[in-house]
């Protein structure tokens, strides 16, 4: 699983975590989710096709090119392995620059 970073403003922030909250969810859980669900068509129905649909007219929904598979997970996991082992993680790469604190 990977972490990343959102820079957003503190407004949309706001509405992202109350949004998370009258869900019981959160903000983790439910930005993974509208992210999820704004690009994996399989994902239909119910809420998540309401807001598939919302994605959709704001121009937002990334739709998969017609004929075009989605990769194997087996071959996508086998990737992160790969990538995974090629080296030194950079936040070990910067803590080491950084020297002893």
């Amino acid at each position: 699983m990977s972490q990343v970073s959102w820079r957003a403003a503190d407004e949309l922030v706001q509405r992202v975590r109350q949004a998370a909250a009258q869900r019981g969810e959160s903000m983790n859980e439910f930005i993974t989710r509208v992210l999820d669900v704004a690009t994996d068509p399989d994902l239909a129905g119910d809420e998540n096709e309401r807001l598939r649909e919302r994605l959709r007219r704001g121009g937002l929904l990334w739709e998969p090119e017609a004929g075009v598979a989605r990769p194997d997970p087996a071959a996508v996991a086998a990737a992160a392995r790969r990538a995974g082992a090629a080296g030194p993680h950079a936040a070990d790469l910067v803590a080491e620059e950084r020297g002893p604190r």
